[in-house]
């Protein structure tokens, strides 16, 4: 079983540029002036898809918990970009490392996973302990993700106010194909 996930650090990037979210709003790239408020919109945007898709969209460091290295089978992120640590408590109830020669990464896009390498074998851990994966996730984003992310900022800076939303929008429609399933 999966624990809720922390993001460590956040991204340095977001998929979607202050440029292109100005233009989709129909503001001048020289008018700085609703810059801050673009800008919280990118990160509302991002959010809102990451959430929405159950997938990380900008590039971003995760640490998360599960019970045993069978979760390992279906991240409870993705996509993964790659494998920065995973610790455990031995039996002894010592912190370890998973030495890297042991596993592999499945980077399957939406469903990635961990496995283990030919003639390798997970290490035994302490009975009720949690094992902490820290990975990078996201960095790639779909045509249609960026573009929903953009209908959103647009809509959000147009508009400014909660609205009564159509059952079923755009934005839906864009983002519902890069859906993930719950990993819980």
């Amino acid at each position: 079983m999966w624990y809720p996930s922390t993001v460590t650090e956040a991204p340095p990037v977001e998929p979607v540029t202050l440029e292109q979210a100005k233009q989709q709003c129909g503001i001048l790239s020289a008018e700085t002036y609703f810059d801050a408020k673009i800008n919280f919109l990118i990160k509302a945007a991002r959010s809102h898809a990451e959430e929405y898709c159950n997938a990380r969209w900008a590039e971003q460091t995760i640490v998360s918990e599960c019970d045993s290295f069978a979760d390992f089978e279906r991240l409870s992120e993705g996509p993964l970009k790659s494998v920065t640590s995973i610790s455990y408590v031995d039996p002894a109830g010592e912190t370890q490392t998973v030495d890297a020669a042991v596993y592999e990464a499945h980077k399957d896009g939406l469903e990635p996973s961990i496995g283990l390498k030919s003639g390798q074998v997970w290490p035994h851990i302490l009975l009720g302990s949690r094992i902490t994966l820290t990975a990078v996730y996201g960095g790639s984003v779909p045509e249609s993700v960026a573009h929903a992310m953009l209908l959103f900022i647009a809509d959000a800076f147009h508009r400014r106010e909660n609205s009564r939303q159509e059952d079923w929008t755009v934005l839906d429609a864009l983002l519902c194909n890069h859906r993930r399933g719950a990993s819980w």
